[in-house]
């Protein structure tokens, strides 16, 4: 039976890759590094200390991860700040879900960048519990965020339903042996074996509900 439910944030809430996609891929080419497909797919679940440290060390960014991830970040939030792309639908599917059930949010965003989106969003009251994989050993598909996120709602994990739409992120979940609900991401898919080790699997936002949130 589910007791909780836990959103993941890119991909889910807000249409994120493309800007992350786009504000790395602008930063390493200013930079000298390699960006391509490859690396973007790579880095797709990543906490901020990994994928910032794969920049340097595999995509040939000469900065030192730390600098990466700051400056990275700082850009993020001015894009944000600009334009939130959140997706459609996702505002009052939080508010309703937060009715119904304790909300956890467990993310592979910075922190500071999952406060901004949701103080801009209006919805982080809507959350109990927010997790940013910076703040966990290992990023997604690893399933420790999610395990802290069910950690800090008091919800055993099993009990615990997720919404998900990345081959990493479907990933962590089931390992953290959540019930997954996965909405696949159009621009960025999971693979057909990330995607049928989730639950259920449905088109958007507009499609969740209860019953789809607790198996019946």
């Amino acid at each position: 039976m589910t007791e909780a439910v836990v959103f993941d944030l890119d991909g889910v809430l807000i249409a994120s890759e493309e800007v992350w996609d786009a504000v790395r891929a602008r930063y390493v080419g200013e930079r000298g590094g390699r960006y391509d497909a490859g690396v973007q797919r790579a880095m797709m679940g990543m906490s901020s200390g990994e994928w910032s440290a794969y920049l340097h060390d595999q995509a040939g960014v000469p900065d030192e991860p730390g600098e990466i991830n700051a400056e990275i970040v700082r850009r993020m939030l001015a894009a944000y700040r600009e334009r939130l792309p959140l997706l459609p639908g996702a505002v009052d599917t939080v508010r309703w879900t937060a009715a119904r059930f304790p909300l956890a949010l467990a993310s592979s965003s910075n922190r500071e960048i999952i406060d901004e989106v949701l103080r801009l969003a209006a919805i982080a009251a809507c959350f109990r519990v927010t997790v940013s994989s910076e703040e966990v050993a290992r990023g997604k598909p690893a399933p420790d965020v999610y395990l802290e996120a069910a950690r800090r709602l008091g919800v055993e994990a099993h009990r615990c339903a997720a919404v998900e739409d990345s081959h990493a992120g479907i990933r962590s979940a089931k390992t953290a042996g959540m019930r997954v609900v996965a909405i696949p991401n159009p621009s960025y898919p999971p693979d057909g074996e990330a995607l049928a080790a989730a639950d259920v699997a449905i088109g958007t936002l507009g499609e969740l509900t209860v019953e789809v949130l607790a198996g019946r």
